[in-house]
């Protein structure tokens, strides 16, 4: 295959993971960051990736924002991995930077592929569906915090398997399996229904991703929260897969008070997987910064007043968390309203 110039912007945990291994893979790989001493860092001592099967360095080509104005050689695609409230400014960013033909890829949490449209054109926009578990806590030091069997889908917007998309899965099978997905949107709502049902509350705990699955308040109210993410999914047309194993009609089943032990003994099955990990939203509030809320939880209850349902915890956990605001202590006793809001 041969080999194509990438330019990640955002290059933290995500961005980080796939810009390293892309890197080692052989791959042209520019990463763009607006953190001074990560991009420093990387610059004197490479990128540092601990995964679960050991360490790995690779000697990256990294970038200070005000650096991007060197680059003489445009991309043939772009990565954006930027927390989803940066997604408009780091599109226009980097959008000059890509050829005329080059794709830009979103690598995020949330949903942000048609806003990526808006800027460049629905024809140029992929969306990246990620799987992998992934943390930053130092600079220039990546983690991946996951055992999945495959680590991404990519899917273009129009649903079609595209030359472009089978590229790309390629080119991404360099840092994980990647498949090509003709659902991106069905894909992406499974992956927010995971987003949803553990980050904001680990966020607000302060425990770790596996905690969610095995504090049974804690697990409850996930199930209730994946629920109305499936719910609302279902009202606008989308078809979404399993999530850890489980089916959406199955967590809406137990969050009505039917097969409840069934799903919450898949929950707990699936826990060993992601010990020790921290969802983004945990890393946010740890490292006192603004958290993705308005696009997880927030999102799901906005899409659900625009569908008619009704998302009386998405609403719950979103206010709690706007009402704490940027730099809020995590603390158990914080998830104190939506735990009486559980049935009884």
């Amino acid at each position: 295959m041969a080999e194509r110039r990438i330019g990640i912007i955002g290059a933290g945990a995500i961005g980080g993971n796939i810009g390293g291994m892309l890197t080692l893979a052989g791959q042209d790989v520019t990463l763009i960051d607006q953190w001074p001493e990560h991009v420093e860092a990387m610059k004197k001592h490479g990128l540092k990736m601990t995964w679960p099967d050991g360490v790995k360095v690779a000697k990256v080509r990294a970038l200070h924002i005000h650096e991007l104005q060197s680059v003489t050689d445009p991309f043939d695609y772009a990565v954006v991995a930027v927390k989803s409230y940066d997604t408009d400014w780091a599109t226009h960013l980097i959008k000059g930077y890509v050829k005329p033909e080059g794709a830009f890829i979103s690598a995020q949490n949330g949903i942000n592929d048609e806003r990526i449209a808006a800027i460049v054109g629905r024809e140029r926009e992929v969306g990246c569906v990620v799987t992998i578990g992934a943390g930053m806590y130092e600079p220039a030091h990546v983690q991946r915090t996951d055992r999945n069997a495959y680590g991404f889908e990519i899917g273009e917007l129009d649903g079609s398997n595209s030359a472009r998309a089978q590229e790309l899965a390629k080119i991404w099978s360099g840092v994980a399996e990647t498949h090509v997905t003709t659902n991106l949107m069905g894909h992406r709502w499974s992956k927010l229904m995971v987003n949803c049902m553990a980050n904001a509350v680990a966020g607000l705990t302060g425990h770790g991703s596996a905690e969610t699955r095995t504090i049974p308040e804690l697990r409850r109210i996930g199930i209730q929260l994946g629920a109305e993410t499936a719910r609302v999914a279902k009202a606008l047309g989308y078809k979404t897969d399993p999530v850890m194993g489980i089916a959406p009609a199955e967590i809406i089943d137990a969050a009505e008070g039917r097969n409840v032990e069934q799903v919450e003994l898949k929950l707990l099955e699936t826990a060993q997987r992601t010990a020790g990990g921290r969802p983004s939203f945990g890393q946010d509030v740890l490292k006192g910064r603004r958290t993705e809320i308005e696009y997880l939880n927030g999102y799901v209850a906005a899409q659900g007043r625009k569908a008619g349902v009704k998302t009386p915890f998405s609403d719950a956990i979103t206010k709690l968390v706007t009402d704490l605001g940027v730099g809020f202590k995590a603390d158990p006793d914080n998830i104190k309203p939506l735990v009486k809001m559980l049935p009884r």
